[in-house]
């Protein structure tokens, strides 16, 4: 994991993330807390545990962001889920498990990264002996014994002047054949991967692998094309995959992090039936992953008892003192986002480096328009953003993508056959557009 300060993750997260300074520095609190933990001796570190966050707001403040933006901070393996995929064991859906399942990947994938950036060189320099043994082969023994006489080292020069080549980019159109392994299509046996079972389909398949012996086909490819098949080939057979396996591990039970959405959809009304009873069942398959527990995975065995978790829900008409007591108590640390305001869509629309704003006008750039923003149009936009959230229903920064996509809708259109130089985007345009349609609340609720 990156050691970054919490000053440094909140100074991160604002250049993407406007506001909600709160539910930052909690994430950014607890996100140090891990780094400090593997600062310990083995024997306390094992007792600190996770400080669990759950993020309560409306839809559209930040809550899925501030998850996507962790993600690509930390470094550690990552992932996000929905509570409203999972069900009890025994109905149908997702097993909460997989999870953890899915969290492993994640890891594997991490390690495999690092791994492949130590065998990099070795590999570019097997798939130069390979490219040049298939450009230059040596010599049979016939040939060297009709040769040796005239000159025992003109298979070695003409190799070497063959690797000048190769490497000057002279041959890359020059054709080659190759080995190439056919993957089998993968087979699924009906009821394997059933409910709490979902890893079973992979787990299968792996041992089909194993046992049907490798079908390989010859392909006449391009020095270019064939480079990046026996570079893949190459890193394959250089990569310890029992290492990657046991380190990402390691990596997942120590560093990993699960951002939980919509836990408020797995509240149950009370005495509620049917689906409610499932919902419940989420809540108490959820709490011995959250408290700690072993799940087994293709790649052995992972305990939970360190994994960071991060839950967030609107609770329109929930609360989270509805959730069990005990799962309740796994989240200790709350953090509630505010509603944005009409200065907040400002910044919005302004501040971040992936604003919405230079978006579109990348976008249309590509068509050779430019297209500029004033001050004016960001305001107004903003102001028609929080309206429309105000008299129908508040999906916050969502709001925003719906309002620019009208507001640049016939631009969008007619941008290849314009040829304009440069469309100023100012308060005047932003009304002409959408002024009818916000004036009118029938309109705006399904249009904006």
């Amino acid at each position: 994991m990156k050691h970054l300060t919490p000053r440094e993750i909140v100074t991160e997260l604002d250049r993407h993330i406007v506001g909600q300074a709160n539910a930052k520095r909690a994430v950014a609190i607890a996100l140090r807390n891990r780094w400090r933990r593997q600062q310990l001796d083995d024997d306390l570190r094992k007792e600190v545990g996770p400080k669990n966050i759950l993020m309560i707001g409306p839809t559209g403040v930040g809550k899925t962001e501030i998850a996507r933006r962790l993600a690509r901070l930390t470094g550690a393996p990552f992932i996000k889920v929905e509570a409203s995929k999972y069900t009890e064991v025994g109905y149908y859906g997702r097993d909460v498990e997989s999870m953890v399942r899915e969290l492993i990947e994640n890891a594997i994938g991490l390690v495999r990264e690092s791994e492949l950036a130590e065998v990099e060189e070795e590999a570019k320099r097997r798939v130069t002996e390979r490219l040049l043994d298939l450009l230059a082969p040596a010599p049979t023994t016939i040939e060297v014994a009709v040769d040796q006489p005239e000159d025992p080292n003109r298979y070695e020069r003409t190799r070497e002047k063959m690797r000048a080549m190769l490497l000057g980019g002279e041959l890359e159109t020059r054709q080659v054949e190759i080995k190439i392994e056919q993957k089998t299509q993968a087979m699924v046996i009906p009821g394997m991967g059933g409910p709490g079972n979902d890893h079973m389909d992979i787990d299968f398949q792996g041992m089909l692998e194993k046992i049907i012996p490798k079908n390989y086909v010859r392909r006449t490819l391009t020095v270019a094309e064939a480079r990046r098949v026996l570079f893949e080939q190459e890193c394959e057979a250089l990569i310890d995959k029992e290492k990657v396996n046991a380190k990402a591990v390691e990596l997942a039970e120590q560093t990993g992090m699960i951002f939980i959405d919509e836990i408020d959809k797995v509240v149950a009304s009370e005495g509620g039936r049917g689906a409610d009873v499932s919902r419940q069942g989420v809540q108490r398959d959820l709490l011995p992953i959250v408290e700690g527990t072993t799940v087994q995975t293709r790649y052995g065995y992972i305990k939970t008892d360190h994994i960071l978790f991060v839950a967030a829900g609107a609770f329109h008409s929930t609360k989270p003192s509805d959730l069990m007591p005990e799962l309740q108590g796994r989240f200790p640390i709350r953090v509630e986002l505010e509603d944005l305001t009409k200065e907040d869509f400002v910044r919005i629309l302004a501040e971040p480096r992936n604003s919405l704003t230079r978006q579109y006008a990348a976008l249309m750039k590509t068509e050779g328009v430019e297209v500029v923003f004033t001050e004016d149009a960001v305001a107004a936009l903003a102001d028609y953003a929080y309206r429309v959230n105000q008299s129908t229903q508040n999906i916050g920064a969502r709001r925003l993508h719906t309002i620019m996509e009208r507001l640049l809708e016939e631009l969008s259109f007619e941008a290849p056959e314009m040829h304009m130089g440069r469309v100023e985007i100012n308060a005047a345009y932003v009304r002409e557009r959408l002024d009818e349609i916000a004036q009118d609340e029938d309109l705006s609720k399904f249009i904006l």
